[in-house]
């Protein structure tokens, strides 16, 4: 029996027998799924869990009054709800063919756009913000949902511009952020804004964009920090309180929270308090949710932390190790500014919370409470899922994929 033969009849056996030969359509998805990469989301779901519970005594205290009385691990349970609808939905998602995975983000970038603009007249406040419609069953956050839907739509946008080099990609897409950058800032949701223009640029760049634009439009960065400042009341506001922290005025709450976040998140040292065992989480606004990682630090430690970050980065690093040999256009930009958007929220959110950035609303990505941010993380998760689903008999044997037919 030569060569040949042998890889054939090894090809066959894998079709037809079990294991990795298993041709359901639930054990295709299964041995094409990056599993590690699962792995990762699923720990830090684990993860987010246990830090609610922790934050929960402490929001729920916060909240509470005379008529209304929360329970400790009020939002904990509400969690644990939000988790048990969301994993399906990631799971659902990542089973998707890369054809559909495109229209249902194509159909929901639309769909989310409109919600968007539909916020600032119907929207309901919180906090001082508008960024949520009343569905009756939930507040929902359309941003949360726009975003994978956006950077998908961004992606397909871009891939395009192989089959006609004139296509004005950069123009499209630029008017696309410009636009939702708008919507956001009308919220107001500054955060949020930088998330979209960090993706876009990192977008333009894996894509191979000319570096004179990419220079340009770079070197606009700066000029619209400066803009933001002198026309945009809430940039200014956070930008004061970051660097004048003495001062008094509007951005005292601003100071009051980096102060509280910092104060929290080192009182625990290296090894933190325990769990429930912290105090200064009961003096810190938003615990459950922007400032989660200033409770973790608290209770369970400075190296904690480092785990978490760790996590987050060996994700991000993950998925773009995986898309080195990557020959397809779009799933390369879809799943980079996907992995992008999951690693550019996670560093703000740690960076607020560690005193290294201006207070701003951010959710850290699966460990913050909310069930908006959860269940469109989920949605983004299952599309890059999807988006780097493959073969790993045949991507290692080019010779087997030819011979069978793959």
């Amino acid at each position: 029996m030569n060569g040949r033969t042998k890889t054939l009849t090894l090809w066959n056996r894998m079709k037809t027998g079990g294991g990795r030969g298993d041709r359901s359509a639930l054990g295709m998805w299964f041995w094409d799924l990056d599993r590690v990469l699962l792995l990762l989301a699923l720990l830090l779901i684990a993860v987010g869990l246990v830090a609610v519970g922790a934050a929960s005594p402490a929001a729920a205290t916060r909240y509470s009054d005379e008529k209304h009385h929360i329970p400790p691990l009020f939002y904990l349970w509400w969690q644990l709800a939000w988790v048990g609808v969301s994993l399906p939905v990631m799971f659902a998602v990542s089973m998707l063919p890369v054809a559909f995975a495109r229209r249902m983000a194509l159909i929901g970038t639309v769909a989310c756009l409109v919600l968007l603009i539909a916020v600032p007249f119907f929207g309901v406040e919180k906090n001082g913000a508008t960024r949520w419609l009343n569905f009756g069953v939930s507040l929902i956050q359309p941003s949360e949902f726009l975003k994978p839907f956006f950077i998908v739509t961004v992606a397909w946008l871009l891939s395009m511009r192989a089959k006609d080099e004139a296509f004005p990609v950069v123009l499209i897409t630029g008017g696309m952020t410009v636009l939702v950058g708008v919507l956001l800032m009308l919220q107001p949701d500054f955060g949020q804004t930088m998330v979209f223009a960090a993706v876009w640029l990192a977008l333009l760049m894996i894509a191979g964009t000319s570096p004179k634009v990419m220079a340009a439009l770079i070197g606009c960065v700066p000029a619209g920090v400066i803009a933001a400042y002198i026309f945009y009341g809430t940039a200014r506001t956070r930008i004061d309180a970051y660097l004048f922290p003495n001062s008094d005025g509007v951005g005292a709450s601003d100071h009051f929270q980096t102060n509280a976040a910092h104060d929290t998140i080192t009182a625990g040292g290296w090894r933190g308090t325990g769990p429930g065992g912290g105090s200064m989480k009961f003096r810190l606004p938003e615990g459950h949710t922007d400032y989660i990682f200033s409770v973790i630090g608290e209770e369970f430690g400075l190296i904690a932390c480092m785990i978490i970050a760790a996590l987050f980065l060996a994700i991000v690093v993950r998925v773009f190790v995986k898309l080195l040999d990557e020959q397809d256009e779009f799933r390369l930009f879809a799943a980079a500014g996907l992995a992008t958007q999951f690693g550019v929220q996670a560093l703000i959110s740690m960076a607020v919370n560690t005193g290294l950035a201006p207070s701003k609303g951010m959710t850290l990505p699966f460990i913050s409470y909310g069930g908006s941010s959860m269940i469109a993380l989920s949605i983004g998760m299952g599309l890059l899922l999807a988006f780097t689903r493959r073969n790993p008999f045949v991507s290692r044997s080019p010779y087997i994929a030819r011979w069978s037919g793959e």
